[in-house]
């Protein structure tokens, strides 16, 4: 086993994705038998949320530097686990990375979780000492599936509407609902989906592309009650940019020549799951329907600038209806 892992998730985790790393994260240090008093957490700060500002190596960033040093300086085994390691400055990672270069891989086991990729010098220190483990966007699937399988792990008996309604409020949220599974495990008595509907009421912020899936394979009702999820955590503008760039991608497809010359237009590889998605709905869409969708966005987005919020919800219920309508067609 190497003494150095890289939890790499999506560019743009969600909390489900983040649930899914930290496990991973875990599990590297558990396998290894590493004494969890032993590890080190150092959650790296964005851009200007340091507590002291920008010094070339951030207090919160700090507290790995000895701990990368304590292992060959006492011959004590040292874990140190690194949140938000593409949030790290390049100084910081610079000097992180000479450390791993220089560590006692006998005593140490170090464990980088990121969002998308970390700066030149730690990925080369990977590539060096090393191993990367990916963790993919999480689809609706994948949460059923994992669902399922904490389920009986935990060897709860939800029937299959029981958990149905667990997936209605937490949606891809895997960390949520381990944390209503453990709630549940200690009810007393069958579990119904309206106990549930009752006893969890707060849901997460909804995934953008369970949304617009919904859209395209003319799910109205399932779209029209993620959009109302949606809006309880975010901004109405932010799905219309959403939409907006899946319109564009749409429209690009169906300009271009073949896969491989749209990939390129959306500096994306072929082979990517979204982008031969985003070919084929472009590809089985009409010019016609696409102005119209356009046109439709242009519209929806012109009222929320301009009229009241009490507007807002009643507008993008509009239009997540007429779009499910011209995507679902497609004529």
């Amino acid at each position: 086993m190497s003494f150095l892992t890289h939890v790499k998730g999506p560019a743009q985790a969600e909390s489900g994705e983040r649930h899914q790393m930290l496990e991973r994260a875990a599990a590297v240090f558990a396998d290894a038998g590493w004494p969890k008093d032993s590890i080190v957490r150092v959650d790296v700060p964005g851009r200007g949320q340091s507590a002291a500002g920008e010094e070339a190596v951030r207090p919160e960033v700090e507290p790995a530097v000895p701990a990368l040093q304590s292992g060959s300086m006492f011959m004590d085994k040292t874990g140190v686990l690194i949140v938000d390691a593409q949030q790290l400055k390049a100084a910081e990672a610079q000097a992180l990375a000479e450390l791993l270069d220089n560590a006692d891989q006998e005593l140490c086991r170090a464990v980088l979780v990121s969002s998308g990729e970390v700066a030149a010098p730690l990925k080369k220190t990977v590539k060096a000492h090393g191993e990367v483990v990916s963790i993919r966007k999480l689809r609706p699937k994948d949460a059923s599936d994992w669902l399922k399988a904490a389920v009986r792990r935990r060897d709860l008996h939800l029937s299959t509407d029981a958990q149905d309604a667990l997936k209605e409020i937490f949606g891809s949220d895997v960390g949520a609902m381990e944390q209503a599974l453990a709630q549940l495990e200690m009810e007393e008595g069958r579990i119904t989906p309206e106990m549930i509907r009752h006893r969890f009421r707060n849901r997460p912020a909804v995934p953008t592309w369970d949304y617009t899936d919904a859209l395209d394979s003319g799910e109205t009702a399932k779209a029209l009650r993620l959009l109302r999820n949606f809006m309880i955590h975010s901004h109405p503008l932010v799905l219309i940019a959403v939409l907006e760039n899946d319109v564009r991608k749409r429209a690009l497809a169906a300009s271009a020549s073949d896969i491989g010359a749209f990939a390129e237009m959306i500096n994306s590889s072929p082979a990517a799951f979204p982008t031969k998605k985003a070919w084929r709905a472009g590809r089985a869409m009409s010019s016609q329907t696409l102005f119209r969708a356009m046109d439709a966005l242009r519209r929806a987005d012109e009222t929320l600038k301009t009229m009241p919020e009490e507007t807002h919800l009643v507008t993008m219920e509009r239009l997540t209806v007429a779009l499910a309508s011209m995507y679902s067609n497609k004529n």
